[in-house]
């Protein structure tokens, strides 16, 4: 069994994880997030970070204690309304924000993984979202030109995996998560079960593991829910 991509634990994994590094964070809420890898970011206390992520968590979880530690410069995100602290650093000066409509945040993603710069879309136009970038009429209608987004690290979640980086998800955790693997120089993967090589069947796995460089199993998960509403 080869077991040269797995590492003992999620501080070894992001050991040079450098200060101002490029990160992909997946997860979709609190919803698949790689909150082992997070957790061991904010021990090593990795400065200037600029963090792609679809939101950053809350005050105590998820990016939200990285963001507390005040380690991230800029967030590249869709969502960010659950979280004090990014809006008391935001409108300090303290942290950049670029926020991106979540299909295109989606694409620009892909796109960096797929090997493609830029790519046209018709969201965004006439809005704040559409300043300084190239437009373009296709067919009668108004395109703006988006580039796509690349990373140094990936820090991504999912269910099982083995040795040779092979991943599943499961349900909604899957979200920004497949993606980002494919568009960062070096993906982490953490899984819940690393599982002997051949027992995953190929027709279920959804992230193949030449894109993985290094999985770790997490010690524990709290799968929080960000929001819970319920009636009476």
């Amino acid at each position: 069994m080869n077991t040269k991509k797995i590492f003992k634990n999620p501080k070894e994994a992001i050991a040079d994880i450098f200060d101002g590094a490029t990160l992909m964070v997946g997860g979709f809420g609190l919803c698949g997030i790689p909150e082992n890898l997070i957790a061991a970011l904010r021990e090593k206390g990795t400065k200037n970070l600029t963090c792609i992520s679809n939101n950053a968590g809350v005050r105590d979880f998820g990016l939200g204690i990285c963001m507390a530690n005040k380690q991230i410069k800029k967030m590249i995100a869709s969502y960010v309304g659950e979280n004090d602290i990014f809006e008391k650093q935001f409108l300090s000066g303290e942290l950049e924000v670029e926020l991106v409509p979540q299909g295109t945040f989606s694409e620009r993603i892909r796109a960096g993984g797929a090997g493609i710069p830029a790519f046209y879309t018709p969201t965004g136009v006439g809005t704040l979202v559409a300043v300084g970038k190239d437009e373009k009429e296709f067919d009668g209608r108004k395109y703006i030109l988006e580039r796509a987004l690349k990373a140094d690290f990936a820090l991504i979640k999912a269910w099982k995996g083995d040795a040779y980086g092979n991943l599943v998800y499961r349900k909604t955790t899957r979200n920004f998560n497949p993606m980002m693997a494919t568009a960062a120089k070096v993906t982490i993967a953490e899984v819940e079960e690393i599982v002997p090589v051949g027992s995953l069947d190929p027709d279920t796995i959804h992230t193949p593991g030449i894109f993985i460089k290094r999985i770790i199993q997490g010690a524990s998960y709290e799968k929080r829910i960000e929001n819970k509403t319920v009636s009476v």
